[in-house]
């Protein structure tokens, strides 16, 4: 039944869905500079759920953060576009922390969005020019220290799982630490957490390793040549040829190599749990702690999932709706990770083949993140004042429930036919009731299935 089909099974998504549209069609709204326009315009073409993020942040960090994803978007489309020569390639590269100083400069590579990007990069460098000097000096280091760092593995493969690490670190855990330094700069964050740069590589390595694990076919299809970040060192135990995962008689082996990949993904979370704890303001806490939950979703989505290597595996656009409705705090966080660390832990013990070689490892780093995310909640609710279990939650809750009711009680009839079924002092208004009735009745059952499913999510949180 594809979209209505997950609506109906998932009714307390809907609303979710409704409000994230409405965030989107915020997001779109682009700014009157003309180069923050183009800025924010290519922000939403490239990538929209990560625009409706960034959107949420005050100034001037929303603009330093729009500018330094598109910089770093731009040096990742002269990585990426595998008809330039190498020779031209690398110079570029390791010089991009350099033209985004020069006015005037555009380049012409990449394909779709990134193409239009890249060719009036010059806008992009305008504004880049325009933000505060502090905010320059940490795009440029980390635009600088990014590009050195791809043309490193432009000349050398993924071989062994050290590799792996660095290469993530190079195009993501950078930018976690440039994010740091940004933070700091802005003053929304204290100085120290620019500081601590490694548990800022670690939030990188999570969401580029779990990108990484879930694009294996967009990019083992990728014309006019492949781009593979999984470790031989992996792989190999697996397959002689990571092509080979793509055909069915191979499916096995393709699991349990997946299966792998996503347990070393999980060595990860402790580190950015612990980042994410340092984090005062809630508006950056939401920039951060959003992708991480996605990420721990789509590895439990990915985890001993074989039709990785025959499509595209994402989470319902619900779910991902939810995420971003209900990500405010630490127990929001810690309630995400043990949802999907449970959904990990039942394929664990009831779905993995028990000759997987990775299958140990996985039960032992499920079951140590699990506790480790109740202990932190249980911590976590000792300091807090649950909004749910109040008096006047309670009260809005039972208001809801108890106007649902009576609206599905009076259109399916069940206190019998006629105006007699409403209190006295609605009944000259039952005609409003007694219009379009199939349709009345359709609304009804849809708001109450929606409404009693929010209401027993907020009663879970109290």
């Amino acid at each position: 039944m594809g979209k209505l089909g997950d609506i109906l099974s998932h009714p307390d998504e809907f609303l979710p869905m409704v409000r994230m549209m409405y965030a989107a069609r915020k997001a779109s709204m682009l700014p009157k500079d003309p180069g923050l326009a183009f800025c924010y315009g290519m922000l939403n073409d490239v990538s929209r759920s990560f625009a409706i993020v960034i959107q949420q942040l005050p100034n001037p960090l929303r603009d330093a953060i729009c500018v330094f994803y598109l910089v770093l978007r731009g040096l990742d489309t002269v990585e990426d576009d595998m008809a330039l020569d190498i020779s031209f390639k690398v110079p570029q590269l390791k010089a991009f922390h350099e033209r985004i100083y020069q006015r005037g400069f555009t380049m012409a590579c990449g394909t779709k969005h990134y193409k239009r990007l890249m060719a009036q990069f010059d806008i992009v460098v305008n504004v880049f020019l325009s933000l505060e000097p502090a905010h320059q000096k940490v795009i440029a280091d980390i635009t600088r220290r990014m590009g050195y760092g791809m043309a490193e593995f432009i000349e050398k493969e993924v071989v062994t799982v050290k590799d792996y690490d660095q290469y993530c670190h190079y195009v993501a855990g950078l930018v976690g630490i440039g994010l740091s330094h940004l933070f700091a700069a802005c003053g929304l964050e204290s100085p120290s957490i620019a500081v601590e740069e490694d548990l800022a590589n670690h939030m990188g390595l999570f969401l580029q390793k779990t990108n990484i694990i879930r694009d294996y076919l967009e990019d083992i299809m990728e014309e006019p040549a492949p781009r593979m970040f999984w470790p031989k060192e992996v792989w190999g135990r697996y397959g002689s040829s990571l092509d080979d995962f793509k055909s069915p008689a191979n499916r096995k082996q393709a699991v349990q190599c997946l299966n792998h990949l996503v347990t070393d993904a999980l060595r990860h979370l402790p580190y950015c749990l612990q980042y994410m704890k340092q984090l005062k303001h809630v508006l950056v806490f939401r920039f951060c702690a959003i992708p991480q939950i996605m990420a721990a979703g789509t590895l439990a989505l990915c985890y001993n999932n074989g039709k990785i290597f025959e499509g595209v595996v994402k989470l319902r656009r619900g779910e991902t709706a939810k995420v971003f409705e209900s990500c405010n705090d630490l127990g929001d966080v810690y309630r995400w990770f043990i949802r999907f660390l449970e959904v990990m832990r039942t394929k664990v013990e009831s779905q993995v083949a028990v000759d997987d070689p990775s299958l140990a490892a996985t039960r032992q780093e499920v079951s140590a993140s699990l506790e480790r995310c109740f202990h932190a909640l249980a911590e976590w609710r000792l300091t807090q004042a649950v909004p749910g279990g109040s008096a006047l939650a309670v009260v809005r809750d039972v208001t809801a429930l108890a106007l649902t009711g009576s609206y599905f009680y009076y259109v399916w009839r069940l206190g019998g036919p006629g105006p007699e079924a409403l209190p006295e002092l609605l009944r000259p208004y039952a005609w409003v009731l007694d219009q379009q009735e199939q349709v009345q009745r359709a609304v009804a059952a849809v708001l109450l299935l929606v409404v009693f499913a929010a209401v027993v999510s907020e009663r879970k949180k109290a």
